[in-house]
């Protein structure tokens, strides 16, 4: 079964095929970075506003890179949260029309939790899979958590932030050294 997601969390617009679970068949990102640089930070309505004008093309081109139509899929696999409303809103209504107009069932996906699979995803350098049980460490610029996985679908927070994330530490002390 092909796999169409979609990940509008945050400034960035995403869409990607995967075949059977495992196989990555196209990844498309557009980056509304450029738009936010002048502000020092990502603006939640600039985000919205260019997944609009994005999402459209992203999904098109994902399914292109892929080499499948809409009518191949199997399913369509949105972000539900956590994430800037604005862009979530986005992503699920782009997702739940093209389900609602192609008769393809929808699941929404908790991108947090989606940091943790890419491991088991093919890639032509790994040799092995992880094996379970695992302990997987999430640290992006809006969350750092610790989980503890018995399986795909059991699964528990051993520990996370309340306030800053150890990525946004990343983003403030780059901020201060003009890094970018």
């Amino acid at each position: 079964m092909y796999v169409l997601g979609i990940e509008t969390s945050c400034d960035e617009t995403g869409a990607s095929v995967v075949y059977k679970g495992r196989r990555i068949c196209s990844n498309i990102t557009a980056s509304s970075l450029e738009l936010h640089s002048k502000y020092g930070g990502v603006i939640p309505e600039i985000a919205s506003r260019a997944q609009l004008e994005y999402i459209n093309f992203t999904v098109d081109e994902a399914l292109k890179k892929a080499k499948i139509k809409i009518g191949d899929l199997g399913l369509i696999a949105v972000t539900k949260g956590p994430g800037l409303i604005g862009s979530l809103l986005v992503g699920i209504s782009f997702a739940k029309a093209l389900s609602f107009a192609n008769k393809i069932p929808i699941i929404g996906i908790d991108h947090v939790h989606a940091h943790m699979y890419p491991p088991f995803l093919e890639a032509d350098n790994r040799k092995k899979m992880p094996k379970f049980p695992l302990m997987g460490l999430v640290v992006s610029g809006g969350h750092t958590s610790l989980y503890y996985f018995r399986n795909f679908d059991k699964f528990k927070i051993l520990g996370e932030t309340l306030d800053d994330a150890a990525g946004e530490a990343f983003d403030k002390v780059a901020k201060l050294l003009k890094l970018g």
